[in-house]
């Protein structure tokens, strides 16, 4: 495959695949559609901003046409997953099924854009790992993905309601307006700018349910009242001493 100048190997392939996935479309014609649709050079970053509805005007021709298409939606999907990088699930890790919930465990999504990693936005992330996630236990149980976020007319809403089983949100970062919306819904949202591998912020956490937790925190693991005001206290204390 000769790669277009000025674009990368990836991004190259993945256009060439998604363009397999549609019926009846060329690689060329993809292009001028992902052209009309992203300002810049076309890369692996502005791929992951193509969705569905996009694919869908540029294959009918307009707007209004849209409902003209015939085109499959499992193909559009498919084919955005690809320019979103989602079709490397080789790299995904694997979700189990537990047969008993830890006790005084709690669930966390961790936004992610590529493998087991802490290394996505709230808004733009490509999926969410969840874990169950007590003291001494942890366990990867689904992975969700956002690739439906297109066709929602509130997507931070959207997004929420993919985690709202969830007390702990982690992220790389999140914008005032969706992080109100995700304390709303009962999920405590915590910033980690500088990302890193999804293992080591669960075993953080579960250093701090295994110390003295938050009051937050305790609460969420069914720590009684009066025991989360002792924690509280003792951080206090902790402070002091610092």
């Amino acid at each position: 495959m000769v790669t277009p100048v000025n674009m990368s190997r990836e991004t190259a392939l993945r256009i060439a695949l998604a363009a397999r996935a549609l019926p009846g479309t060329t690689v060329g014609q993809l292009l001028e559609i992902l052209h009309q649709q992203i300002d810049g050079p076309l890369t692996e970053e502005s791929l992951q901003g193509v969705s569905v509805t996009d694919l869908k005007i540029g294959l009918a021709g307009s707007e209004e046409d849209v409902d003209m298409l015939d085109t499959p939606m499992s193909a559009l999907k498919d084919a955005v997953r690809i320019l979103w990088g989602e079709a490397e699930v080789d790299s995904l890790p694997q979700p189990v099924r537990l047969e008993r919930m830890p006790e005084g465990s709690i669930r966390v999504a961790i936004a992610s854009n590529n493998g087991e990693q802490l290394d996505g936005h709230f808004g733009s992330c490509l999926r969410f790992l969840i874990y169950q996630v007590s003291a001494k236990e942890k366990a990867l149980v689904d992975i969700r993905s956002t690739l439906d976020v297109a066709l929602a007319e509130d997507k931070n809403a959207w997004r929420v309601e993919q985690i709202q089983d969830c007390q702990v949100l982690y992220v790389v970062s999140i914008g005032g307006p969706a992080a109100a919306k995700v304390v709303r819904a009962g999920i405590h949202p915590l910033k980690k700018p500088k990302g890193g591998a999804a293992q080591e912020a669960i075993a953080e956490l579960q250093a701090v349910m295994a110390g003295s937790p938050p009051p937050w925190l305790a609460k969420f693991v069914g720590v009684a009242a009066e025991e989360r005001v002792r924690f509280a206290v003792s951080d206090e204390e902790e402070v002091v001493k610092a």
